[in-house]
């Protein structure tokens, strides 16, 4: 069964920051991420959705082979198997980037949606749908990053360990170090 986690960052990058870490993860078989999206919200107050599977070009791909497929198959039928081929691969590949177009894969769209109207100005949410994980290793790697539990449907145990490694003290970004060492050089505290 998978889980459904939401994490919000106080920063518009740190979603992106996370999912690509945690895409590295995926392909070290740390975590097997069913669905991910990220929803930034931007300091005009739009909310910005980026989807991790895109299903236009994925139902085009598949489309078109299956098209390609079936149209060389009927034009043996009609002795003009290239023609089959090219009519079939088009005609498959318009059906298929049309039916990804409208299917809704993983997380629900207008969960996303809410949650995002949710979210202040330039700040960002992770949607996370997660098969399976190595749940300890996962956590060190994302100890790293400063976020709060917005959404999860985790036990009560894993979304405490799981807050817990993202609320440690993350190392400051480059402008929070350009920051520090401006206070610094002016003699504050």
């Amino acid at each position: 069964m998978a889980e459904l986690v939401v994490v919000g960052f106080d920063n518009p990058n740190d979603a992106d920051r996370v999912l690509t870490e945690l895409t590295r993860m995926q392909k070290e078989y740390l975590i097997d991420l069913e669905d991910a999206v990220v929803a930034i919200r931007g300091s005009d107050g739009a909310v910005r959705i980026k989807q991790s599977t895109n299903l236009v070009k994925l139902g085009a791909t598949s489309g078109g082979l299956s098209g390609a497929l079936w149209g060389s198959l009927i034009g043996l039928l009609f002795l003009n198997p290239l023609a089959g081929l090219a009519i079939g691969g088009a005609v498959g590949a318009g059906s298929g980037a049309l039916s990804g177009s409208m299917i809704d894969y993983g997380i629900n769209d207008d969960f996303i949606k809410s949650i995002g109207d949710t979210l202040q100005p330039d700040t960002s949410a992770l949607f996370l749908l997660i098969r399976k994980s190595q749940p300890e290793k996962v956590l060190a790697e994302l100890s790293g990053f400063k976020g709060r539990i917005i959404r999860s449907s985790l036990s009560p145990e894993q979304e405490a360990k799981l807050q817990a490694a993202l609320s440690k003290a993350h190392a400051p970004s480059p402008s929070e170090g350009v920051a520090a060492a401006g206070s610094i050089a002016a003699g504050a505290p």
